[in-house]
């Protein structure tokens, strides 16, 4: 009997120290989560738009990117569903006279049905493919993007716009009007082309 006793309670305290090794065992797991988050003011965004028939790039960014996302547990979730806003009046394309910001922004984003901002939500599905749903001329359509993550977790980002798709002919068209010689090239035809080159970079850092 007193064999039996000892047996049983042997059983009960491998039990009791079973489930508190499996206890500290979660609370370590739980412990070790990290979390991505954006760094602040890390997001840069660019573009390249296009003038004359031997397509003469033309760069610019807009210095103020507005982010809404929630931290992830790796740099792909984070991204998804992360939701951004620009502000048009921020954009900026280093012209010394002046001239061309003002410019793009009247007589291109002002002939636009939503003039204030750019919008869009990413997204990465199953195959770790990335889009952009697009908001622009209140339209909002989707954008393929690439992207790669550095050692660093730093994300980079790019794609083309093809400003048809957003129906932004007519915009553009009062851009090339109002630019007229200057997107004229040595043929004497005036063009400004209807893809522009986009790129983003945002920094993350892990907690």
């Amino acid at each position: 009997m007193k064999n039996i006793k000892v047996v049983a309670l042997g059983l009960v305290l491998m039990a009791a120290f079973s489930c508190k090794e499996k206890k500290e065992e979660k609370k370590t797991v739980e412990e070790t989560v990290t979390t991505y988050s954006i760094v602040e003011d890390s997001t840069d965004v660019r573009f390249t738009a296009y003038k004359t028939t031997d397509k003469v790039p033309v760069g610019g960014t807009f210095k103020e990117v507005n982010l809404t996302y929630e931290a992830g547990e790796s740099p792909e979730e984070t991204l998804d569903g992360l939701q951004f806003t620009i502000p048009v009046s921020s954009l900026f394309t280093n012209d010394t006279t002046n001239t061309r910001d003002p410019k793009i922004i009247h007589f291109f984003f002002d002939v636009m049905k939503e003039t204030q901002t750019i919008k869009g939500t990413f997204s990465i599905d199953e195959n770790k493919k990335c889009s952009v749903e697009l908001t622009m001329n209140g339209v909002s359509t989707e954008l393929p993007m690439e992207y790669e993550i550095t050692d660093d977790n730093h994300i980079n980002l790019s794609g083309t716009m093809d400003l048809n798709k957003w129906n932004a002919l007519d915009a553009l068209a009062s851009l090339n009007k109002a630019c007229y010689d200057l997107h004229t090239g040595s043929d004497g035809v005036s063009k400004t082309w209807e893809d522009v080159a986009i790129k983003a970079s945002v920094q993350l850092e892990q907690k």
